[in-house]
């Protein structure tokens, strides 16, 4: 409950501004994410790079559809695997002699440690780590690669590369039902989730406000990176899809209501999630806190458990695992959108004559196929904590969101994007909006840079297991790799352009056409062999 109020705060002053910044430069220009900046400020068009790194990073998300898609598959069983006890990956020792006297006998920590046990091997849990993964001891030990799991990995590039390989307009049409069905799955969850009993308890403690915890420097930190990452700033996909718009298009009417819309989502979800971790909590006798857990392990972990419970488990798992597998597929193809467009448009001699878009698409999806294939071995997990802990980070995504709004808002001129908008819509955006982008979303963004940096704790996995030191490094260099290429690329520009140091600043700062958007949308025609006039 009390997480609403910085959630809210930072939508507010970050989320919603940086929206619009990237919908209103991509719209205006008619460019992708890395060509748009060579019309706002060219000396920041490293960003552009810089989001075809983190979209590189990204990619490693697809495992987790692959997960869905095995979820998915066994949930047509007579009896759903994991809702079973008597299995190879849920047996232990926990049930011993020695166990029962501790738990008749023993303190009160020791008891709880094997209640905690008998519930792990009660839950999905082992299904997920033995069955599904096969998780090794470590990084260190990759083992053998799943052939179902691979499978899984390949149907989910397939899909994502049909997608989208005609262009966006395809793409549109298929986002019709990849984020229209999810919306019934979810009002279908929603309403089984608050008639379970124990569903009260769960919305209680979900928006029950617990002041103190505003206190909590990580509880902002959060709230911070959780608008960043569900408005899908410093991505370049904003910029990319509203470089398709018409040029008159209203898009500070579509991105007040879309984020009133992700908002609103991510609140009722909430409701979804917790009613059933209530039922849960309800179910087993403990405390919601020993059922709930962030991050996967709520999809397949405790969102599993809780429906192995329900009368028709098939028919829930089923509606569930589809929902997050289109929800998933959604955002892979939107971020290839992206990568794809960046391309075109920075070789568009080469790329828009006929099926150059369809083959080059299939080369780059078979080539991370090919390259994922490691996240698909029984110690695969384990890099892909490493790459989403650092590789995906929300330092780079809060550097990338400074970098926006210094260039926009100090050096195109905040004054000058309000003229923009005022242009291609009609009228002049809220003040606060200006604000944001020259003051408040900057300085939030240096502050959050330097509470990252002093809160920075290197990566556990939740199991126990200990990093390598060498993993440490290769994380750091898999974060640093996305935001030096900003600095770098405005270095080697200044280096190359002729001039004094004054006339290099002053070339490379502002652009020199007035008008920054060329009068045909620069996207028009993905198949025109001969580039833009512009």
């Amino acid at each position: 409950g009390v997480f609403l109020l910085p959630y809210c705060f930072f939508t507010l002053l970050c989320g919603l501004p940086l929206f619009l910044l990237e919908t209103v430069v991509g719209q205006y220009t008619q460019e992708g994410a890395v060509t748009c900046w060579t019309k706002i400020c060219p000396l920041a068009q490293g960003t552009g790079y810089y989001t075809i790194i983190i979209q590189l990073y990204f990619r490693a998300y697809i495992i987790v559809l692959a997960w869905a898609v095995f979820y998915l598959i066994y949930s047509f069983s007579g009896t759903l695997p994991w809702a079973s006890c008597s299995n190879p990956w849920n047996t232990g020792e926990y049930g011993t002699q020695a166990n029962k006297a501790v738990f008749k006998e023993g303190s009160a920590k020791a008891k709880r440690t094997i209640i905690e046990s008998i519930l792990f091997l009660n839950s999905p849990a082992p299904y997920k780590r033995r069955r599904v993964l096969s998780m090794s001891g470590g990084i260190e030990e990759l083992g053998s690669v799943k052939w179902e799991m691979l499978l899984c990995l390949l149907a989910c590039w397939v899909a994502c590369y049909f997608c989208i390989w005609k262009g966006v307009r395809s793409t549109g049409k298929v986002v019709y039902f990849t984020a229209v069905f999810p919306y019934v799955m979810l009002v279908i969850l929603l309403i089984r989730g608050l008639t379970l009993p124990g569903a009260l308890q769960g919305v209680v403690y979900y928006l029950y406000p617990d002041f103190s915890r505003l206190a909590d420097l990580q509880v902002w930190m959060d709230a911070c990176s959780q608008v960043l990452f569900s408005y899908g700033v410093s991505a370049g996909a904003l910029t990319t899809f509203a470089s398709f718009n018409k040029l008159k298009n209203n898009c500070c009417r579509d991105c007040l209501w879309l984020s009133v819309l992700n908002g609103s989502t991510s609140f009722v979800a909430g409701f979804v999630v917790f009613s059933t971790l209530g039922f849960m909590a309800e179910a087993q006798g403990v405390p919601i806190d020993m059922v709930a857990e962030s991050g996967p392990g709520l999809a397949f972990i405790a969102f599993p458990q809780a429906i192995a419970m329900m009368p028709l488990p098939q028919l829930w798992a089923v509606c569930f695992f589809v929902m997050l597998l289109l929800l998933g597929i959604d955002t892979m193809f939107s971020g290839l959108e992206m990568l794809i467009s960046a391309v075109i448009d920075l070789f568009p001699a080469q790329m828009r004559k006929p099926w150059r878009r369809e083959v080059g698409l299939l080369i780059f999806c078979s080539t991370c196929f090919l390259t994922q294939i490691i996240f698909t071995t029984e110690g695969g997990v384990y890099l892909f904590e490493l790459i989403d802990y650092y590789g995906c980070n929300g330092l780079c995504i809060i550097f990338g969101s400074l970098i926006q709004c210094l260039a926009v808002g100090w050096v195109f001129g905040a004054e000058q994007m309000c003229n923009a908008v005022e242009e291609i819509t009609g009228h002049r955006p809220w003040l606060l909006y200006k604000l944001c982008w020259r003051y408040f979303t900057p300085l939030l963004s240096m502050v959050g840079l330097i509470c990252s940096f002093l809160n920075y704790q290197p990566l556990k996995s939740r199991g126990g297991y200990v990093y390598p030191d060498w993993s440490h490094h290769l994380g750091l260099a898999m974060a640093l790799s996305s935001m030096v290429v900003i600095p770098t690329y405005a270095a080697v520009k200044l280096c190359f352009t002729k001039g004094t140091l004054r006339q290099r600043l002053w070339v490379l700062l502002y652009p020199k056409h007035g008008a920054v958007h060329p009068k045909k949308n620069n996207h028009e025609s993905e198949t025109n062999p001969a580039p833009s006039s512009d």
